[in-house]
């Protein structure tokens, strides 16, 4: 294997002000997420996030979901010009969707590989250019926070107390410092932070 790249391995994740990325209802229990992602702050946290980034690396669930919405975006001549830029970009970056159970790839430009997620962002980091963008996955966000393999993180809070579901930070992460290098309160309360892992 050749020697490590400068890639530098991102995730971003919407959180509740009880640190969930979802409600107790399940996946679909997005409620006290989703009313805060058409804000002006987090349409420009989103340019954020995918600006420098080449790779999207996603888990199962969230590439067929961002498959069923995010291309009618990308052709959609009346959708927010942010959210137009962000759908575009992902419809034509390198994905690599993590799964034990898709034989075939959902996307054009994506790759199905079943393997842990360490493995692959060794193997990306070894080839290419630009970010490797951990996207809105929180199971491939968790094994990565647990090997300290992330670069940035980059998180929207949301001003909600959900009481149940699952969260990002469990107990037993190893130690880490980071700097905030971007925050950004919006006028619903939500708050847009970039955290880089200081090293």
């Amino acid at each position: 294997m050749s020697s490590s790249t400068d890639r530098t391995v991102t995730a971003n994740l919407n959180l509740t002000l009880d640190g969930r990325y979802h409600g107790p209802g399940g996946p679909g229990d997005l409620g006290a997420i989703v009313r805060y992602a058409t804000t002006e702050v987090a349409r420009n946290h989103l340019t954020r996030i995918y600006e420098t980034a080449t790779t999207a690396l996603l888990g199962r669930l969230n590439a067929e979901g961002f498959l069923g919405y995010w291309p009618t975006v990308a052709d959609d001549e009346n959708a927010d010009p942010r959210d137009r830029g962000y759908a575009k970009w992902l419809v034509d970056a390198e994905k690599v969707v993590l799964s034990t159970t898709l034989t075939e790839a959902p996307w054009e430009r994506t790759r199905v590989v079943n393997a842990p997620i360490a493995d692959v962002v060794a193997e990306l980091k070894a080839t290419g250019q630009g970010d490797i963008l951990v996207n809105c996955s929180a199971s491939l966000i968790k094994p990565l926070l647990s090997a300290d393999l992330l670069d940035r993180l980059y998180l929207m809070v949301t001003p909600e107390i959900v009481g149940g579901g699952p969260r990002l930070f469990e107990d037993g992460l190893p130690a880490s410092t980071w700097t905030i290098t971007h925050q950004e309160t919006g006028e619903l309360g939500e708050i847009a932070m970039v955290y880089d892992r200081a090293r």
